[in-house]
């Protein structure tokens, strides 16, 4: 069965983008890494936010890489979970508009496989669901101030995680962790 994993990679104060969703300080920080290799190779299916799909692309001027998922190292069946759906169909791209479905589709598309889950409000819909197994975070060494969290719920909820894995790079350190439930 299919399990459902939120992977980001954050600063070390808690941001996965900038300010108004900026993707550029990623750059950087997307050097070779083994662990995010092991984990593309693990990902049957992807649930993405709108903003995510839509949003700055770290790889952008890389014409074999940006708009790419993984920047090109990932092909598969990618759902979209949105209100807004565009006009025109994307290639390759599903969109849903209610979460439970997203979440059946693309656990079905996913064959066994991870459903990767990428964009913070997205992660944060299927947690307060109860339907995140687990997470993959890479900390990149540097500090951005404001942005888009990795989680960010006012009023907050306890999530229990528990260590599965640890690696480090020069660029980051990668964590992954399973959601106790």
């Amino acid at each position: 069965m299919s399990r459902m994993l939120y992977s980001a990679t954050m600063s070390l104060d808690g941001f996965i983008a900038g300010p108004g969703g900026d993707m550029s300080w990623l750059t950087p920080y997307l050097g070779p890494d083994p662990a995010v290799d092991g984990l593309i190779g693990e990902i049957g299916a992807l649930l993405i936010g709108n903003r995510s799909l839509r949003g700055d692309d770290p790889h952008r001027g890389d014409p074999d890489k940006e708009g790419k998922a993984f920047g090109g190292g990932w092909e598969g069946p990618q759902f979209v979970l949105t209100h807004r759906t565009p006009d025109e169909p994307v290639p390759g791209v599903t969109f849903v508009n209610d979460l439970d479905e997203a979440v059946k589709a693309s656990k079905e598309a996913a064959g066994g496989r991870y459903v990767n889950i990428i964009g913070a409000d997205v992660a944060r819909q299927c947690i307060g669901a109860g339907v995140l197994d687990e997470v993959f975070v890479c900390v990149a060494p540097v500090m951005l101030g404001d942005g888009v969290r990795l989680f960010d719920e006012p009023g907050g909820s306890t999530v229990r995680l528990e260590r599965v894995a640890l690696s480090e790079t020069p660029h980051a350190t990668a964590l992954r962790l399973r959601v106790v439930r």
